[in-house]
């Protein structure tokens, strides 16, 4: 039987200055590429609030019966910090420093993970943490490789269900605003799958270079449209 976390005395302090951070290198290659990407584009499309905060492969701490707890998603997404940016350089402190994550993320590698972890005794694996600690409404783990999304969201009994995408194979992230689905493609010398945003009207958060090529095309058609009407642009 899983344990609860209701075991755990669970308090929010800063993580002391002297505290030793794991230093190993990201074991994904994918994995700063696909967080980068599903950044950008909220921050084109104005969905990324000035006091948001996007995380990769950065701690996010907790004090479990006085021990302290760090967990680094591959992504993550906190909709608002109280504190200013230079005090969470190393880590985050939900509550102390500002809101919970609102979604986690954890793309797969080819070594053994922990994503998938339950474990409730110190240390806790990566599932209870995120389930059973901080409550994070939303967790999605993709395989890049093959581009298979999982995503689970808590439901009233504070567990995480496996949802079921819509028509689009897409999952509705509410307290985003936002659909999370998989786009097939090529970015940065990279062809495969990605990780994308839609919004509420099924339209596709743009990255930097399909904005300027949008740009680029309507500036063309423009063009055409007033040289059949006789009119040259100024040059």
């Amino acid at each position: 039987m899983l344990a609860s976390a209701t075991t755990y005395e669970i308090t929010w302090q800063k993580l002391p200055d002297d505290f030793v951070l794991d230093d190993e290198p990201v074991d994904n290659i994918n994995q700063p590429l696909l967080a980068a990407a599903l950044t950008e584009s909220l921050e084109l499309a104005e969905k990324l609030p000035a006091n948001a905060l996007t995380i990769t492969n950065y701690g996010i701490c907790a004090t479990l019966n006085n021990k302290i707890v760090v967990k680094a998603p591959d992504w993550g997404f906190i909709p608002s910090i109280k504190v200013s940016r230079s005090e969470v350089k190393r880590s985050y402190t939900p509550q102390l420093q500002g809101d919970f994550p609102l979604i986690v993320m954890e793309f797969l590698s080819d070594t053994e993970g922990g994503e998938y972890s339950s474990k409730p005794t110190y240390p806790p694996g990566k599932w209870f943490y995120y389930e059973q600690v901080l409550k994070v409404p939303n967790y999605a783990i993709l395989e890049p490789e093959t581009g298979v999304l999982e995503v689970y969201q808590l439901d009233n009994s504070g567990r995480y269900q496996l949802q079921t995408p819509d028509e689009n194979n897409r999952y509705w992230i509410a307290k985003m605003n936002l659909f999370l689905g998989i786009w097939q493609g090529s970015r940065e010398n990279r062809t495969g799958y990605w990780l994308r945003w839609w919004d509420e009207t099924g339209e596709l958060l743009l990255w930097g270079w399909e904005l300027a090529a949008k740009e680029r095309q309507r500036a063309e058609r423009l063009a055409a449209q007033l040289h059949a009407l006789g009119v040259e642009p100024e040059a």
